[in-house]
């Protein structure tokens, strides 16, 4: 097979390059922009473009498929090359089902938790010995690649995402991969740029829900959740919560198995990774066994740096719901230390004015809570500015600290080093590049 990548360098689509590529595929790519790690790992296989840019003369009629980007757009010169020639053209997700229609597909769903679950399950099936194909939304410690394709795999694991598939195919990724088991973890608003109504947003998980083939596994602690499973169902439906559990000098326990992870989301999501692994014959004590061995996803309350008396830990959470949720965890979880909370403004839902108003309340556990947004990517995404009073006003916090430049935050958080304070640093992006581990002294 040989196949041609539109933006080869993202995320996904430089991990399916790989995935291909180690199935024994011809692969060729372009892209404008290449960073790494993408570019480091592109670079290792021999698939790193030699030019940046879109080369047409790149798609021949020798090509079995192209599989385009989200990050290419419709006017893509690639793109309309291959129309002319009628070549096979996939988005990354529907490239994914094309490979999965002979296995049994799980689809990890839901505005948080999907990346976690997923690793779990992955986790558990890696120890196990349990061959499975997947894609996962964050590299994992042990996993060469966020994507697995393979010949003999009767396992395709997907995380499920609701944003579109690409620049022709407006249909949410997770619509395209038709589930046999399925979880959803929640339903919080977000991607407002593209589902400008709460509605909208509840309803692509509606329409999910009615594609389950067998099973969905739902978070029976999540109100919109409980609406919805309250409808018509096809499926058998399955019902978790936080399980029980204590938490003793800073280590969280489930009945006799002590466990590297802690907060109820992430005791939520531990639940809906064993309840998936019951489903295709993995005992409760076997689950156990293995997940006491887990220590998170890649920027999920990620331990960065610590010493006898302080800490700081990343996290990917930027939604309301996901920072109320990893705030509360922290501060559970060390009781004993002051909680510095800083979030940054970075997606289009945060940075909207509308949805700035889901944040109320947000970081309220937080003994300092901090916002940081830089009006330079506002321009960039060409959205209405925003005002630290509007910022005020939708937290609704007092005290709330607000920042729009990175080397002022830095200094300020630098100040805090004395002891007993743990500090959380939640983005989908990097806080304009303040190192993290500067933050707390080494003893």
């Amino acid at each position: 097979m040989k196949v041609h990548l539109i933006a080869i360098g993202g995320s996904a689509m430089h991990n399916i390059a790989l995935a291909l590529h180690h199935k024994g595929f011809e692969i060729t790519g372009s892209d404008d922009a290449i960073f790494s790690p993408s570019k480091d790992r592109l670079k290792k296989f021999n698939l790193l473009p030699k030019k940046l840019g879109w080369h047409p003369s790149k798609i021949t009629s020798d090509l079995d498929l192209v599989i385009l980007g989200m990050h290419a757009r419709e006017d893509n010169p690639e793109l309309q090359k291959a129309k002319i020639l009628n070549i096979p053209i996939f988005s990354y997700p529907e490239y994914l089902y094309e490979e999965s229609k002979n296995k049994k597909r799980i689809v990890i769903a839901g505005s948080h938790g999907k990346t976690s679950i997923t690793a779990m399950i992955l986790h558990v099936l890696k120890n196990l010995n349990i061959n499975c194909d997947y894609m996962v939304g964050a590299q994992l410690q042990g996993f060469e690649t966020m994507v697995k394709l393979s010949h003999d795999s009767n396992i395709m694991l997907l995380e499920g995402d609701e944003y579109l598939s690409s620049a022709i195919d407006k249909r949410p990724k997770f619509h395209l991969y038709h589930p046999h088991i399925a979880v959803i973890s929640g339903i919080a608003w977000d991607h407002v740029n593209v589902f400008p109504e709460f509605e909208i947003y509840v309803n692509q998980f509606r329409i999910f829900k009615n594609m389950i083939k067998e099973t969905l596994i739902y978070c029976a602690e999540d109100e919109e959740l409980k609406k919805l499973t309250k409808e018509k169902s096809t499926c058998k439906l399955v019902p978790y919560s936080t399980p029980k559990h204590k938490i003793e000098n800073g280590i969280t326990s489930i009945s006799d198995t002590k466990l590297l992870i802690f907060g109820n989301h992430n005791l939520q999501n531990l639940n809906a990774a064993k309840l998936v692994c019951n489903e295709i014959g993995i005992s409760d004590k076997i689950f156990f066994k293995e997940i006491s061995k887990f220590k998170g996803a890649s920027n999920r309350l990620e331990l960065v740096k610590k010493n006898k008396k302080s800490a700081i830990f990343k996290d990917f959470a930027h939604s309301p719901s996901k920072l109320k949720a990893t705030t509360s965890a922290m501060k559970k979880q060390f009781i004993n230390r002051k909680l510095i909370a800083c979030m940054e403004l970075h997606t289009f839902s945060s940075l909207n004015e509308k949805f700035l108003r889901q944040y109320e309340g947000s970081m309220k556990e937080a003994d300092i809570a901090i916002v940081y947004y830089n009006p330079k990517v506002i321009k960039h995404k060409k959205l209405e500015p925003i005002t630290k009073e509007q910022i005020y006003n939708a937290f609704n916090q007092k005290d709330l600290l607000i920042f729009t430049n990175s080397k002022k935050l830095e200094r300020y958080l630098k100040s805090h080093k004395s002891n007993h304070n743990n500090i959380l640093m939640m983005s989908s992006g990097n806080f304009d590049e303040i190192d993290y581990s500067s933050l707390i002294r080494n003893k």
